[in-house]
C-alpha cells in the first residue's frame, strides 16, 4: 500500500502532467500527497570588483526564487484538491531535495515534461532519483493523460532491479485488471526466459494477483521498442521495470531500455533499482 507519495512541483505548466500523476495516485490509495518545491540559487558568473552589481543580481533572483517557489505550492494545491496534503520549500538542487525527502515517502513521481534542455538549478534528473532515492519513482510521460493503472505490462528481465520493481509495484498489480509479464530475449535464452515469466506468474498468482507470461524474441536494441508495442496492444498505460541493469555510463552512451523509458516514456512507467 502507498501512504505517501512525493511530487516535485514546479510553476511552469509542463510539470502539470506530473502533479496531476501524482494526485490521481495519492486519491487512488487515500495518501498523503507531498509536495515539493525546490530551486537553487544560481551563483553570478559575472566579474565585479566592487561587488555591487554581483549583490543587485543576487537580491533579483533571490526574489525570482521565491516567486517560483510560490507559484509551485499554488499549482501543487491545484493539483491537490481536497487530498490530504503535506508541503515543503527547499533552497536546494530539486534532485537532492527529493532524496532527502523520500525517507518520508514511498512512492516518487517524476517525469512529465520534456528531458530536453534540463535545469540542474530547478528541475529534478529522473534518472539520479531512480538510483538515488531508495523509493520507486513513477515517471509520468510529456502528454498528458490521465492515470489509470488498469492493465500493466511487467518487462521482465532476470536482474535484481526487475524483481525489486514487482515487489514495489504490487500496491498497483493488486488493483490490476490485466497484466502481462513479458521478457524481450535472443533466441537461444527463449527457454530460459518462458521459465523465467512463468514463475514469475506463479509468484504473483501466490499474492492473488493474476497474471499471463509471453516471451517475445527479438536482438537487445530492439526491446525498449518492442516493450512499447506490447503495451500499446493491450492498451496498457503503466510499464512496470528495473532500471540499470547495466552501468548508467554504458546505458547513457549506447542506449538501452532504463535509458529510452526515462527519456521518451510512452506510457507511465514505474521503475526500481
Amino acid at each position: 500500500m502507498f501512504a505517501s507519495i512525493l511530487v516535485h512541483a514546479e510553476p511552469d505548466a509542463e510539470a502539470s502532467p506530473r502533479l496531476a500523476c501524482a494526485a490521481a495516485v495519492a486519491e487512488r490509495f487515500d495518501a498523503v500527497l507531498v509536495g515539493v518545491g525546490a530551486e537553487l540559487l544560481q551563483s553570478t558568473g559575472v566579474a565585479d570588483p566592487f561587488g555591487m552589481l554581483a549583490m543587485q543580481w543576487q537580491e533579483v533572483m533571490r526574489q525570482r526564487l521565491e516567486d517560483n517557489l510560490m507559484a509551485a505550492e499554488q499549482a501543487f494545491r491545484r493539483h491537490a484538491g481536497n487530498l490530504r496534503t503535506d508541503w515543503r520549500s527547499f533552497y536546494q538542487a530539486p534532485t537532492e531535495a527529493l532524496c532527502h525527502t523520500a525517507r518520508a515517502a514511498d512512492l516518487i513521481v517524476a517525469g512529465g515534461a520534456p528531458l530536453s534542455g534540463a535545469d540542474y538549478w530547478r528541475q529534478a534528473d529522473t534518472a539520479e532519483l531512480v538510483i538515488r532515492a531508495g523509493r520507486p519513482v513513477l515517471v509520468a510521460p510529456p502528454a498528458h493523460r490521465t492515470f489509470h493503472g488498469d492493465r500493466i505490462l511487467v518487462a521482465w528481465k532476470d536482474t535484481r532491479e526487475a524483481r525489486r520493481a514487482v515487489a514495489d509495484a504490487m500496491p498497483f498489480l493488486k488493483r490490476a485488471e490485466a497484466i502481462v509479464v513479458m521478457e524481450v530475449c535472443d533466441e537461444d535464452q527463449a527457454h530460459a526466459a518462458e521459465s523465467h515469466t512463468a514463475e514469475v506468474v506463479a509468484h504473483l498468482k501466490r499474492h492473488g494477483v493474476a497474471a499471463s507470461a509471453k516471451v517475445m524474441v527479438e536482438a537487445d536494441d530492439r526491446a525498449g521498442a518492442e516493450i512499447n508495442i506490447q503495451a500499446r496492444a493491450m492498451a496498457a498505460d503503466l510499464i512496470v521495470a528495473g532500471c540499470y541493469g547495466h552501468s548508467r555510463m554504458r546505458e547513457w552512451v549506447m542506449g538501452g531500455v532504463s535509458n529510452s523509458l526515462i527519456r521518451a516514456p510512452e506510457q507511465f512507467v514505474l521503475l526500481s533499482h
